[in-house]
């Protein structure tokens, strides 16, 4: 990093989404950091550990951490996901809760709201999801709602998907963020491991590929990465919890995986930006939700 562009940034921090599942906190990371490190889809839950996105730009540096949907658990898997959610909202100097507006005001969104109040940060309220609305005054009475529980820095609609409000979003978070340092080079957008990387790219094809119910019972670790001549050799290993499970998720005549393969394998090539040669393995493994070591070595923290 050159020495003026250094002088000339004066804020940074770390900031926090926080959210339900599926209220778009991965697309906006994506969006914000302007290329994809968080997996994306239509399914709760695909986001099950922090994530940081490193944003920098003149006018300083923005640490996102991106969080599971807040829920309440069930397997020690889902413990460690609002353990992660916990301990981001503690390290963070401020907060960007997401709501989803074309979903009614529930449960959900009070268990995250008294989280939130706990936290007492400095918090952001994006009402994510603007393009599905017909009639933007249909926002009204959600912002009333919840500036009469919390009193939040900014309201402001948003869409992560078309980018509708995010340059206003940005242009707030820099007004509000601290005087400090540089936390990482300028250039890097991601604390993830490429193995991490990996692996998330092959989870979210396998979202996108199989039944409604397999999501749930899946994982997705890299056993082998290694470059040779100038082609990535990468071993990843999808981890399920019965054996009937397995053929659900090779297919007939193993035509599901090799689809998961091949959508996994030029994203990983994008990203790379090299010839990749990508083999799966789906192996089974009872009650890996339950495992505390194996919950350890996927990269959900204790």
């Amino acid at each position: 990093m050159s020495e003026n562009v250094a002088e000339r940034m004066t804020k940074s921090g770390f900031v926090a989404l926080i959210g339900r599942p599926n209220v778009g906190k991965s697309t906006l990371l994506n969006r914000l950091i302007g290329q994809k490190i968080a997996a994306v889809s239509d399914k709760p839950q695909t986001t099950r550990w922090r994530i940081r996105g490193i944003l920098t730009r003149p006018e300083g540096q923005i640490i996102f951490v991106d969080t599971p949907g807040i829920h309440k658990p069930i397997h020690r898997m889902n413990e460690r996901m609002m353990r992660a959610v916990e301990a981001a909202i503690a390290d963070v100097d401020l907060l960007l809760l997401m709501a989803d507006v074309t979903e009614s005001f529930g449960s959900g969104d009070r268990f995250v709201l008294e989280m939130v109040k706990r936290a007492g940060k400095p918090t952001f309220l994006l009402l994510n999801k603007i393009d599905r609305l017909k009639d933007k005054r249909q926002l009204l009475p959600l912002i009333d709602r919840y500036r009469r529980e919390y009193d939040f820095v900014e309201y402001l609609p948003i869409s992560a998907l078309t980018g509708e409000g995010v340059d206003l979003l940005l242009q707030r978070l820099f007004e509000h963020l601290p005087e400090g340092p540089l936390y990482y080079p300028e250039g890097e957008i991601t604390d993830q491991p490429e193995r991490v990387l990996v692996a998330e790219i092959v989870r979210e094809k396998l979202l996108m590929v199989t039944r409604e119910e397999i999501p749930y019972v899946t994982a997705v670790y890299t056993e082998g990465f290694k470059e040779e001549n100038g082609l990535l050799r990468i071993h990843c290993v999808i981890l399920v919890e019965r054996e009937s499970q397995r053929p659900i998720i090779i297919g007939k005549g193993g035509e599901r995986l090799k689809r998961i393969g091949t959508l996994a394998r030029e994203e990983i090539e994008f990203l790379f930006g090299k010839k990749v040669f990508l083999e799966l393995y789906v192996k089974v493994r009872e009650k890996w939700r339950e495992n505390d070591a194996l919950l350890t070595q996927l990269g959900l923290e204790r």
